[in-house]
C-alpha cells in the first residue's frame, strides 16, 4: 500500500463538513478516497479518465458505497454540475490552468474544497510534480481562503520495483529521481499534502487566509 488513505479519509473528515451535502468529486477514479462518501449526501464522481472509473466502481462496490456515488466520465469545464461543494482530489495540480478550475468550480458551488500535495514535498519531486504543485497553491492566491491545514505522511514500497510501478507513467525525469532506491526495501518517502476550503462568503468579505499551520 502506496500510502494510509484511511488517514487521509479522516483528515479531510475533520477539515470539512460534507454531511447530507452533494459534492462534486473533480479527480475521483481510482476512488482510493471514497469512504468519505459515506457522510455525504451523495458525490458526483468526476474523471476523465475511463480505466480509472472503472477502479471507482469496483472500490464502490466492496466498498457498499455504490448508492452514494454517480460516477461521471467527462471534461470538468465542459460538465454542467452543480453541489453544495466542490472536492479536488489531489487533481488541482493537474488542471491546465489552476486559477480557472478554481473559478469554473465556485460557478458550481459555494465551497471548494482543495486536496493535494503540497509545495517542498519529497514525494511530488520524485513523481516530477513540484512545478505543477507549487502553480496550484501559487493560483489560490488569488482567491480569500476561509482555511487551510497542512500535513505530513509518508509513502510506502516494499521494494523499488513497486516504486517503479507507481510512477513510470511520470516520465523520464521521475525514473531518473527514484534511481537511487534501486536496491531499497522497504521504501519511506515523506509526503506533505494540505487541504484549502475556498468559499464564495469569503470572497464577499467573509473570513480571510490564516497562515498554514501543520498537523500530524
Amino acid at each position: 500500500m502506496a500510502t494510509d488513505y484511511g488517514r487521509l479519509v479522516a483528515q479531510l473528515l475533520a477539515f470539512y463538513e460534507f454531511r447530507a451535502k452533494t459534492v462534486i468529486d473533480v479527480g475521483a477514479g481510482g476512488g482510493q478516497l471514497v469512504e468519505y462518501g459515506r457522510a455525504a449526501g451523495h458525490v458526483l464522481a468526476l474523471d476523465n479518465d475511463a480505466r480509472a472509473l472503472e477502479k471507482l466502481r469496483e472500490r464502490l462496490k466492496a466498498a457498499g458505497l455504490e448508492d452514494k456515488f454517480t460516477p461521471i466520465l467527462g471534461d470538468f469545464f465542459r460538465v454542467g454540475l452543480e453541489a453544495e461543494a466542490v472536492l479536488f482530489e489531489f487533481s488541482l495540480h493537474e488542471m491546465p490552468d489552476p486559477g480557472a478550475a478554481v473559478e469554473r468550480a465556485l460557478g458550481m458551488a459555494p465551497d471548494v474544497v482543495v486536496f493535494d500535495h503540497r509545495p517542498g514535498s519529497e514525494w511530488s519531486y520524485l513523481a516530477a510534480e513540484e512545478e505543477k504543485v507549487a502553480a496550484s497553491w501559487a493560483s489560490l492566491a488569488r482567491f480569500p481562503v476561509a482555511r487551510e491545514q497542512e500535513y505530513e505522511n509518508f509513502q510506502h514500497f516494499r521494494d523499488y520495483e513497486e516504486l517503479y510501478e507507481k510512477v513510470k507513467g511520470q516520465g523520464g525525469t521521475s525514473l531518473a529521481r527514484i534511481a537511487k532506491y534501486r536496491k531499497a526495501r522497504d521504501i519511506r518517502i515523506p509526503m506533505t499534502y494540505g487541504l484549502a476550503l475556498v468559499r464564495t462568503d469569503a470572497r464577499e468579505g467573509g473570513p480571510q487566509r490564516p497562515p498554514a499551520s501543520p498537523a500530524s
